[in-house]
């Protein structure tokens, strides 16, 4: 599965818990434990719709930026002064 089809999917998971919480809330009343279930609830679906607004778009959608590389030789005073990695500069010794 996508990422899009977990988000959807669990929206849709949380929709049905708000359904099966409001008609808990009709059998239960105005208690503190019915509050805190509500408040937990309504949590969950705004901290889902933040990830559902960071989360990055489908893949088919996303623009790619090409980047040319030319096939022409580096100008070679571009490493005149670079070390080579692993092996350290020409004038010192390794210890």
């Amino acid at each position: 599965m996508s990422l899009h089809d977990d988000l959807t999917s669990v929206q849709r998971r949380l929709d049905d818990l708000m359904r099966c919480v409001a008609r808990l809330d009709e059998h239960s009343g105005d208690t503190l434990d019915m509050r805190r279930v509500r408040s937990a609830a309504a949590h969950l679906r705004d901290s889902l719709a933040l990830l559902q607004d960071s989360a990055p778009a489908a893949s088919g959608q996303r623009q790619v930026e090409m980047v040319t590389i030319p096939d022409a030789p580096y100008d070679r005073g571009l490493w005149a002064d670079a070390e080579d990695e692993g092996l350290g500069s020409p004038h010192r010794h390794a210890p």
